[in-house]
C-alpha cells in the first residue's frame, strides 16, 4: 500500500514535470532530441521507482540523475522556455534535500 505524504507529492510533481519537459523538448523545432529522450527515460524511471520496488536503481540515484539531466537541459535549452525546467529542477532538489534529512521540517519528513 502506498502512503500519501508530502515528500511523495513533491517527488511526483517534479518527476511528472520533468517528463512533460522532455516531451516538449522532443516536439520543439530545433530542440535537443537526445536530451529530451534521456530526460523522459530517467524521469519515467524516477516516477516508477517511487511506486515499484523492482527498479534496478533506487529513487535516490534516479532523483540525482534526473537532477543532472535537468541541469544539462537548462544549459542547452535551445528555443524552449526555462520555466518548466526550473520548476522541475527546484522540486526534485527540494525532494533530495528533504529525503536525505539534510533539513528537517516537522510534518514534511
Amino acid at each position: 500500500m502506498i502512503t500519501l505524504s508530502w515528500l511523495l507529492l513533491i517527488a511526483l510533481a517534479g518527476g511528472v514535470l520533468a517528463i512533460v519537459d522532455g516531451i516538449w523538448r522532443l516536439r520543439a523545432r530545433g530542440g535537443s532530441t537526445i536530451i529530451g529522450i534521456i530526460e523522459i527515460i530517467v524521469a519515467g524511471l524516477f516516477v516508477l521507482s517511487l511506486f515499484l520496488t523492482g527498479i534496478p536503481f533506487g529513487s535516490l540515484v534516479l532523483g540525482i540523475a534526473t537532477l543532472v539531466v535537468l541541469i544539462v537541459a537548462l544549459v542547452t535549452r535551445g528555443r524552449l522556455g526555462m520555466t518548466l525546467t526550473l520548476i522541475a529542477l527546484a522540486l526534485i532538489a527540494i525532494w533530495l534535500v528533504l529525503e536525505n534529512r539534510w533539513i528537517v521540517i516537522p510534518g514534511l519528513n
